[in-house]
């Protein structure tokens, strides 16, 4: 990667996130102006690379992971997803029987590296599945991953209940899903109850 690249990268990054990259360090926890263009050459000149103790307080900031970074920086621009409220994923009328999305009222939001997979975003908007996720939290879902014990997920009951758990225990007849809040126990669920689950494959926090 070239010293644009990498200061492209910052750039993309904040956007993402509704920052300028003064904002970015501000969350990161950094010096305001940490980001600015100002800071990207020295006195002299020369190229001033971005520390790796200051990019990973930044993608830390917000969520993001070193391939999200990298995508950024090599010009993959992400795939560009459906978004929905949470507390609107219960309603009829917005995925189909696969747990695919459908019909209208669906928002878009782009999300770096995942241009291979067919996805869509959920905006966390209760306080349900603390402290894992919290309000304002978008997650990654995808449909046509398959999944698996121990993996985060998002299940669909067949009375219209969302629920984002961690996959536990699979019999022929039954589900066991576990509570990302710790104040919640497992839940057992006959799978003729469901109507699906997709697997979450990123947050953005």
């Amino acid at each position: 990667m070239r010293h644009s690249d990498i200061w492209k990268a910052v750039d993309g990054l904040a956007e993402q996130h509704g920052l300028s990259p003064s904002g970015l360090a501000k969350r990161a926890g950094l010096d305001p102006t940490a980001f600015n263009k100002s800071k990207r050459a020295s006195a002299d000149g020369s190229p001033r690379w971005l520390s790796t103790e200051s990019l990973i307080k930044a993608l830390a900031a917000v969520g993001a992971s070193l391939e999200d970074f990298a995508a950024l920086a090599e010009g993959r621009q992400g795939h560009s997803a459906p978004l929905l409220g949470f507390a609107k994923a219960g309603n009829d009328g917005y995925f189909d029987d696969a747990g695919f999305p459908t019909g209208d009222g669906w928002e878009e939001v782009r999300f770096p590296g995942l241009e291979t997979e067919t996805v869509y975003a959920l905006e966390i908007t209760g306080d349900s599945m603390e402290p894992v996720y919290r309000r304002g939290d978008r997650i990654v879902v995808a449909p046509g991953v398959p999944v698996r014990r121990g993996d985060r997920i998002v299940a669909r009951t067949k009375e219209g209940e969302v629920l984002a758990k961690v996959l536990g225990r699979q019999t022929e007849r039954m589900v066991e899903l576990i509570s990302l809040n710790p104040a919640y126990g497992p839940r057992e669920l006959a799978k003729s109850e469901l109507a699906w689950m997709a697997r979450i494959l990123w947050a953005s926090q």
